[in-house]
């Protein structure tokens, strides 16, 4: 309170409440009705880009924010997504830790915002009454296993699932994923023509399909083209783990004289190893792996890394997923459909990209590849 207004006795005036602006205000103001603005703000109807546009900037300059409450009366949702990783089993949150996850999450709330929808980050547990805490109009499930636990029993509820990622055996609305094989043969092309001649691959013990299909990619290269496999698997939530599996895979009788490496921090590891036994990148050793870290562009060389775009695919999604609740048909924008086939759920592939960089570039071929020494020879 004033000195002032302490002398008169009288109270200061309440500052008037601004009231929000309404769907019924945005409507006038853009000469529409209700139902185009409702269809023009959600992407939904066959209205012209101008009318969606007017109407967007009419209530942006309104300051319009559709009221949760009210749609929850409207529709029975409630507005909230629920996002999970179960291939590290019981690890909590472990999943965030990734470069890859973090991009997709980002890209995944921004989408659900942009619809009048809250993402949800759950923990990737196997006890079901943690998720029935949260009112889930949707779940996006990311590298679903075989026969996940949690999707056979969020589609036993009735709760509408997308995965990133092939769904394998689980029973999903729909899926969002890359082209594995492709990506795979791609780099192994890639390092072939830059002079490989025995690659290697360090890959993960989990059952989802990214890991299963991009071994499998490699393994068919291998005996298309009559090299023996060198491969060293661990578990990809265990970063101590995969240290360790690189350093087998550069200690083995028949080293491979390019590696490429599924999972982050695979680059550094691999890159550490090769220090620890005397060989050069790329000189002695071409290396490639699976990250959108932007570390790997600093490290000495610098590591080609492949993208797997996962701003694109979190962004797809969640707008598949809301439209599978609000019941939308139609395809995506960003990447190949391909429709579900005999019971199976439809899906989208979506690119990838290669980022070369010196660890991988082009060298003249090697006519012998020099057998491994131990860390401890000179």
């Amino acid at each position: 309170m004033t000195a002032a207004a302490n002398q008169s006795g009288r109270r200061p005036p309440r500052p008037r409440r601004l009231e929000r602006a309404g769907i019924r205000d945005v409507a006038a103001a853009a000469g529409v009705s209700i139902t185009t603005v409702s269809d023009a703000l959600n992407g939904k109807g066959r209205l012209p880009e101008e009318t969606r546009t007017r109407v967007r900037e009419v209530a942006e300059r309104l300051g319009y924010r559709p009221s949760a409450a009210a749609r929850t009366l409207r529709t029975g949702r409630s507005g909230l997504l629920g996002l999970t990783v179960t291939t590290y089993g019981e690890e909590p949150f472990t999943f965030t830790e990734f470069a890859y996850f973090a991009e997709m999450a980002r890209a995944a709330t921004s989408a659900a915002l942009n619809r009048g929808y809250a993402l949800v980050v759950l923990p990737a547990s196997s006890r079901h009454d943690v998720w029935g805490n949260v009112a889930l109009d949707g779940t996006v499930v990311i590298d679903p296993s075989d026969h996940d636990p949690l999707v056979a029993e969020l589609h036993r509820q009735g709760v509408p699932v997308v995965s990133d990622g092939k769904p394998g055996n689980c029973p999903v609305t729909a899926w969002v994923d890359n082209d594995h094989e492709a990506a795979v043969l791609g780099i192994l092309d890639h390092l072939s023509g830059a002079g490989a001649r025995r690659i290697g691959l360090l890959t993960g013990t989990s059952t989802d399909t990214y890991t299963r299909l991009s071994t499998e990619a490699y393994l068919s290269w291998c005996a298309k083209i009559g090299q023996e496999p060198v491969h060293e698997t661990y578990p990809a939530h265990d970063p101590a783990a995969g240290a360790v599996a690189a350093d087998r895979l550069l200690a083995r009788p028949d080293r491979p004289d390019a590696v490429y490496g599924l999972f982050d921090p695979n680059g550094t590891d691999l890159l550490a190893a090769a220090r620890r036994y005397g060989l050069r990148v790329p000189e002695d050793l071409l290396l490639v792996c699976c990250s959108e870290s932007d570390v790997y562009a600093a490290t000495e060389p610098p590591i080609t890394t492949l993208s797997l775009k996962p701003r694109n695919i979190g962004t797809t999604v969640v707008n598949l997923l809301i439209d599978a609740i609000e019941g939308v048909r139609g395809q995506q924008p960003g990447g190949s459909r391909a429709d579900g086939t005999a019971g199976q759920p439809p899906g989208q592939l979506m690119p990838t990209e290669l980022i070369v960089r010196a660890s991988s570039q082009r060298r003249s071929p090697r006519t012998t590849v020099s057998p491994p020494r131990t860390p401890d020879e000179g």
